[in-house]
């Protein structure tokens, strides 16, 4: 219990809930080749046929009976919603309820933490396209902190292969307390960072998953847009994929419904408008800050690897490399079993999250759990394998 109220406390990923997030079946192997251009159509707007909705609805109810059965099954959940976007229709779902007892909805709106990511690392490399970060130089030409100090690229940090670790157990524990004594607060990412007592390593170091290496890359959209990252990502990101429902907290607050949580958090039992709370969602707001609901995560990972809202050469690099992570994206190889998929999971003190795309099928989905520390992967190959024969490809 003690580690996981030590994890809630930040909000953050260290690799193993990463790992556990994204793959029901061990270590996400690594992709040969990067994968070709595969530029989207217009996601469909046609729902679902209700006797084909009704196979992908059985599994998420499957997840929430499991739950009451086995609730500390990794594939289990007191409640669960998911979506799926696709070239032709679009559907989306809810089973169970969440830590207080309230019935989830489709749209109901979930901290989905570090899926975060994926838009910090688009906008970065928007603003290299326009020649105004350049990748290959070190982070300090930009952001000047004693994390940045090894001279690390901006792209090694999108890598997470700056040399620069993630928060301590120690670390967390201090943030716990500090969160537990003021849950409401607005923290600055600067606060933040001076929770982090490691010591960086050498640039070009092994992968080694980093939420502070984008606190610092969230810093550098300030820096160099000298607006709010949250403002840059809303104009240059979501507004253009479509994404009314995604708030960048603590900037925005999450749209009703809200999936509330306390289990295990340090937030306390008032809710504040934020997801768990305002002190949490600030202190994460570049790594792991994004709330939203089943269907916008969805749209996003199809408008996103689809190659609709960042150019394709951008989309490549993000999506490219040799092992499990590319840049601000999770390389999931053939682990669906429809080709090459990419995406982002997130975990947060009560909430499990998984985006994946397609791009070969030009198919999307996402799952979000009302509890933390799940396998949203494993429930996700359920998913796909229930989706394979309606997509009509």
């Amino acid at each position: 219990m003690r580690h996981q109220m030590i994890k809630a406390a930040a909000a953050v990923l260290v690799i193993s809930a990463l790992a556990a997030c994204s793959s029901g079946s061990g270590p996400v192997a690594p992709l040969a080749t990067t994968p070709a251009v595969l530029t989207a159509p217009d996601p469909g707007t046609t729902p679902l046929d209700p006797a084909k909705a009704a196979i992908l609805q059985a599994v998420l109810t499957k997840v929430v009976s499991q739950y009451a059965a086995t609730p500390d099954s990794e594939s289990a959940a007191r409640g669960i919603t998911a979506a799926v976007v696709t070239d032709q229709w679009t559907w989306s779902g809810a089973a169970g309820q969440d830590a207080v007892g309230t019935d989830l909805l489709p749209n109901t709106s979930m901290a989905v933490a570090s899926i975060t990511k994926t838009f910090i690392a688009a906008e970065v490399l928007l603003l290299a396209k326009a020649r105004k970060v350049d990748l290959d130089k070190p982070l300090s030409a930009y952001v000047k902190h004693k994390l940045t100090a090894n001279e690390a690229t901006v792209r090694q940090h999108l890598s997470m292969t700056s040399g620069v670790p993630d928060f301590r157990p120690d670390d967390y524990t201090r943030l716990d307390k500090a969160i537990a004594a003021a849950p409401a607060k607005h923290w600055t990412a600067e606060q933040a960072l001076t929770y982090d007592t490691a010591q960086p390593g050498q640039p070009g170091s092994p992968y080694n998953y980093s939420n502070p290496s984008y606190i610092l890359l969230g810093l550098l959209i300030d820096k160099i847009t000298g607006e709010p990252f949250q403002s840059v990502l809303r104009r240059d990101l979501a507004t253009p994929a479509g994404l009314e429902r995604a708030a960048f907290q603590d900037a925005e607050k999450p749209q009703p419904p809200v999936a509330k949580d306390r289990t295990g958090s340090s937030c306390g039992a008032a809710f504040d408008g934020y997801i768990p709370c305002r002190a949490i969602a600030s202190l994460t707001a570049a790594n792991a800050g994004l709330a939203a609901d089943a269907p916008t995560v969805a749209r996003w990972g199809y408008q996103l690897y689809g190659d609709r809202v960042v150019p394709a050469e951008l989309v490549r690099q993000m999506t490219a490399g040799d092992g499990q992570y590319g840049l601000g994206t999770m390389r999931y190889s053939q682990q669906f079993g429809l080709g090459d998929a990419f995406g982002h999971g997130g975990n947060d003190p009560g909430y499990s999250s998984l985006m994946v795309a397609i791009p070969g099928h030009h198919v999307a989905l996402s799952i979000l759990l009302a509890n933390g520390n799940k396998d949203a992967g494993r429930i996700a190959e359920e998913l796909v394998t229930a989706i394979q024969p309606l997509l009509g490809h």
